[in-house]
């Protein structure tokens, strides 16, 4: 394989622009009073449902930082079937999954229906930004192979 091309260096004012996104989402989250640890499992289901190394290590450390649990860490990927997730965060972690994984119409809509009545709007929106552009810096990473060193 040839040396990978990074895409946040080989045109450095699209990554610019993907990274103010991202900073805007964070911005609505943190104005619709979502704490940084549901941002961080957001960012870390989405990242696990798209198999990205290199965001999967960057916001497990962030997680961690922001005071979440290696318990909870572990079973985020089973998160449906445990207790251990408050209601705004299971909320958040089922959109997540719907932005990312895209199920049917009906499938869809029932999911933002019962996110939204528990999220609000201003919570709902942040979520699906949040999750929206953790899906592009997945495939930001993935495409241009950056290293988990």
């Amino acid at each position: 394989m040839t040396t990978p091309l990074y895409l946040d260096k080989a045109v450095p004012a699209a990554y610019a622009a993907a990274a103010e996104l991202a900073r805007q989402a964070g911005a609505a989250a943190e104005a619709a009073g979502l704490d940084r640890i549901l941002v961080e499992l957001v960012n870390l289901r989405v990242s696990q449902l798209n198999g990205c190394a290199f965001c999967l290590d960057l916001h497990h450390r962030r997680a961690v930082r922001a005071g979440e649990s290696e318990r909870r860490l572990a079973l985020l990927p089973a998160w449906s079937e445990t207790s251990l997730f408050t209601a705004p965060e299971r909320a958040a972690l089922a959109l997540a999954e719907s932005v990312t994984t895209l199920p049917g119409a009906d499938d869809r809509r029932r999911t933002e229906d019962e996110c939204r009545a528990v999220l609000g709007d201003g919570a709902f929106a942040a979520v699906a930004w949040v999750a929206l552009t953790m899906n592009a810096f997945n495939r930001i990473s993935m495409t241009s192979h950056h290293p988990v060193t």
